[in-house]
């Protein structure tokens, strides 16, 4: 069974940058599908990026060119970079790991990024 672990979250100003983490840990799927949600409060989770092992990166069009996904398939670890942040993006930050669409994707427990005006 695959767990999540994030870390990485905290209070940050507008315009700032903060690194997200997320540890995998139990067996991965050589072909899967890693990638980061956010949800704020009153909101439904939404996809923020997400990165396939074929390489193929996807992100929301709120967060291009702000925030980067990457990975180290080695500590199978994924990051997400997020810079010129905005209040906007205050919300609990989610990792996420599914080997194919509409299989069942673990979640971490998530981590609470607070962007500040």
């Amino acid at each position: 069974q695959v767990q999540l672990v994030e870390s990485g979250g905290g209070l940050v100003q507008a315009g700032g940058s903060l690194r997200l983490s997320c540890a995998a840990s139990g067996y991965i799927f050589r072909i899967n599908t890693m990638g980061w949600y956010r949800q704020a409060p009153g909101k439904e989770r939404e996809r923020v990026a997400d990165i396939s092992t074929a390489g193929t990166i996807r992100y929301a069009d709120s967060v291009k060119g702000r925030f980067t996904i990457s990975k180290d398939a080695d500590k199978k670890e994924i990051y997400l970079h997020m810079s010129s942040l905005k209040p906007e993006d205050t919300a609990v930050y989610y990792c996420n790991y599914y080997v194919s669409p509409g299989t069942t994707p673990t979640w971490g427990q998530g981590t609470q990024v607070t962007v500040s005006a």
